[in-house]
């Protein structure tokens, strides 16, 4: 019996377009329901820039413990506030700037009439402490990925070649920007589920590909672990905490990078799916308990 056989069945009327299942780093399942092509990856795109971010420590271009008030000096507010002063790059990671709720989402996006988005963001809100409360935001990734890209001089899709995408063999993406040409951290990377999967697997790795360290084995670790309650299972570095000690990139309407440590396993999803808290039921229902 095939391992696809109990998730097949649903998964079409879910909006499973594509999806992919390495274990050991060898493909031992897959199947299309359509082709499979380049797809926005949505927030799934929130994980490469915890890489480039990750990287960009590493080549002692930023550290985690660094205030965004001095990250920004110019874009934040004459007088911040507490809670600003008090946020931190770490902050950006882990959901919990401290601001009530989420902005530059994906409804939002559209019509906002200023081209600063940065500070738009630093002037929203700052309500409470950052490290107290989770709230998801893509406000968090998008500063991360716009401070990588003022100390790389350069944005994130050509940060990113070298150092990742063609060592993974992954053929230059799109990437969606801002309106002032900076790449859009948040989300609006477009790759296939194939692509998808050599990332995950290369996080499963500790970050070594073909004999490179092309993460440090450290952050893989610290990104994939729970760094804040969410009252779920956890959140880490711009990854979702999930069941059987998993966890993964997870994109609105179904894109999902979902790593089984455990297991050894990478499961790669692509959809157009709205209902997506059922579409991962399916997945840990009928996939973590077959391997």
């Amino acid at each position: 019996m095939s391992i696809l056989s109990e998730f097949e069945i649903k998964a079409p009327e879910l909006g499973v377009k594509n999806i992919l299942i390495l274990q050991n780093g060898e493909k031992i399942a897959e199947k299309h329901w359509d082709e499979e092509i380049r797809r926005n990856q949505y927030s799934v795109s929130k994980s490469f820039t915890c890489a480039a971010v990750g990287i960009a420590i590493h080549e002692h271009l930023l550290s985690l413990e660094e205030k965004i008030c001095d990250a920004f000096p110019d874009e934040v507010p004459e007088e911040p506030n507490d809670f600003l002063k008090n946020l931190t790059v770490r902050h950006l990671l882990t959901m919990s700037i401290g601001q009530e709720k989420g902005h530059l989402m994906g409804a939002q996006r559209p019509f906002l009439e200023t081209k600063d988005w940065v500070r738009y963001a630093l002037c929203q809100p700052f309500s409470f402490m950052p490290g107290e409360k989770f709230v998801y935001s893509n406000v968090g990734p998008y500063l991360a990925g716009i401070l990588v890209q003022r100390r790389a001089g350069c944005n994130l899709i050509d940060y990113l070649m070298p150092r990742l995408f063609v060592p993974l063999g992954i053929l230059r993406p799109t990437w969606e920007t801002d309106p002032e040409g900076n790449t859009f951290g948040a989300g609006g990377l477009f790759i296939c589920v194939s692509e998808l999967a050599r990332f995950m697997q290369l996080y499963l790795q500790n970050g070594s590909w073909n004999g490179r360290q092309l993460l440090s084995a450290k952050w893989v670790r610290e990104s994939a672990q729970k760094q804040m309650e969410n009252g779920r299972e956890g959140y880490g570095y711009l990854f979702w905490r999930g069941a059987g000690n998993s966890y993964r990139s997870d994109g609105k309407y179904g894109q999902y990078g979902i790593i089984v440590p455990d297991k050894q396993m990478v499961i790669s999803i692509n959809s157009e799916c709205i209902r997506q808290n059922e579409l991962l039921e399916l997945i840990e229902n009928t996939l973590f308990s077959k391997l």
